[in-house]
């Protein structure tokens, strides 16, 4: 009779049996009971119609999975079976898994984007706007790449005047990620006006750390606008959606980035040539403005009104004399009554003589140049000529020369008579 064997020892037999039977293997089903541990590990199930099979990705693994294993998704595994002696149980030790019908990356960028999304990772309303004359711009790349060549090339002619600091990272790979996004935090301490993150062209795998979530983060909780300027005008990837502004390419980033320097010259000229033309046209207005008050201050002068008076006056003697003319010749035989009219006209006319050399003398006496004299002021209370008789004490008043003007208080007034 055989002699029995322990648990542990057929345990172990099994094991030895399954491992070296099924060192590799290649499966299909559908993920089941996933759980992602705190140690790194992912545990899950996959089963088909009739069957369950336990799983487990190490971590050491798992940094090949690019998507997130979610129930109900269909899978190829590959890997090999592993016996847990102690319980006597049996798992697939997947080493790689990849999505059934869909790539990898495709279907982890789908995942990415759809939860960033639900996040309101690409909310347009929070979009910070771009300043329109950056002063200093950080970009983040590599610098043996073609693409920071290119936008400095680009900014050097567009616009000059712009501070270019390069915070050099690897673009691909699986490092890239790490240090794109700790460059980005790094460069919001700088407080550049702008960041620029990206490279140049390449495959979906080499673009890839684009499309990490470190990086979106990074991105997101950037104080300062972010142009995301990866690859070709028809790549995306998903921290294009993030950024602030997308850029089809590095070297459009620069274009978004910066302003024409010859456009802003052109428009400078443009401001110059319109100020220029305005201001001859409001100067001309106002040149003609002058011009009307002007001719309206001579028309109501002292001296238009004086020469009207004196043109009345002469129009009053013209017919005077051509009255004085009819009767003479009606009357020449009454020579008495002529000589007395004769020295009737002679008083009137040394009366109105003596009435027009009053008006000029007035005139003269009145006239503002004639007024600088010593001793003359002229008395104003509240912007108004008033008599020195109607002063108070404790009135304000002013006294004018053509010259000077002085305001005092009145103190004292005595009356002269």
């Amino acid at each position: 009779m055989n002699q029995p064997i322990s648990v542990s020892q057929l345990n172990i037999q099994i094991k030895s049996l399954l491992e070296t039977t099924f060192s590799f293997v290649y499966i299909k089903g559908e993920i089941s009971n996933v759980t992602y541990h705190n140690s790194g590990h992912i545990y899950f199930s996959i089963k088909d119609n009739n069957s369950t099979l336990s799983c487990v990705m190490f971590k050491g693994n798992r940094k090949n999975l690019k998507f997130t294993l979610e129930i109900g998704q269909e899978v190829i595994i590959s890997g090999s079976i592993t016996v847990y002696t102690p319980r006597g149980s049996y798992q697939l030790l997947a080493s790689n898994i990849e999505p059934s019908g869909v790539g990898a990356l495709a279907l982890a960028y789908e995942q990415l984007k759809s939860k960033l999304e639900k996040k309101g990772y690409f909310n347009k309303d929070i979009k910070k706007t771009l300043p329109k004359y950056p002063k200093k711009i950080i970009i983040i790349t590599s610098s043996t790449g073609a693409a920071i060549q290119d936008m400095k090339k680009i900014a050097s002619n567009r616009w000059p005047l712009v501070k270019i600091q390069l915070i050099d990272v690897l673009v691909q790979g699986e490092k890239a990620k790490d240090e794109i996004s700790n460059a980005i935090k790094i460069a919001t301490k700088l407080n550049p006006n702008i960041i620029i993150v990206g490279r140049g062209g390449g495959s979906i795998e080499d673009l890839w750390a684009f499309n990490e979530e470190c990086v979106c983060d990074a991105i997101y909780e950037s104080n300062i606008p972010i142009i995301s300027a990866v690859g070709h005008e028809n790549d995306f990837v998903i921290s294009d959606f993030v950024a602030d502004i997308r850029a089809s390419t590095p070297s459009n980033a620069i274009e978004l980035a910066l302003a024409d320097i010859n456009e802003v010259r052109f428009y400078i000229d443009n401001l110059y040539n319109d100020f220029n033309k305005n201001m001859k046209i409001i100067l001309n207005n106002k040149k003609l403005l002058l011009s009307n008050i002007l001719s309206s201050f001579k028309q109501n002068s002292i001296k238009n009104k004086f020469d009207l008076i004196e043109s009345n006056i002469l129009n009053l003697i013209r017919d005077f004399n051509n009255i004085f003319e009819q009767i003479l010749n009606k009357k020449e035989q009454e020579l008495n009554i002529i000589r007395d009219f004769n020295s009737i006209f002679e008083q009137i006319l040394n009366k109105n003589q003596q009435e027009l050399d009053l008006l000029k003398n007035s005139f003269k006496l009145n006239h503002p140049d004639n007024k600088i004299k010593d001793g003359y002021v002229q008395l104003t209370k509240n912007s108004k000529i008033v008599s020195i008789d109607n002063i108070k004490i404790d009135d304000i008043v002013n006294l004018e020369s053509t010259k000077t003007l002085i305001k005092s208080k009145v103190l004292e007034i005595n009356n002269l008579k």
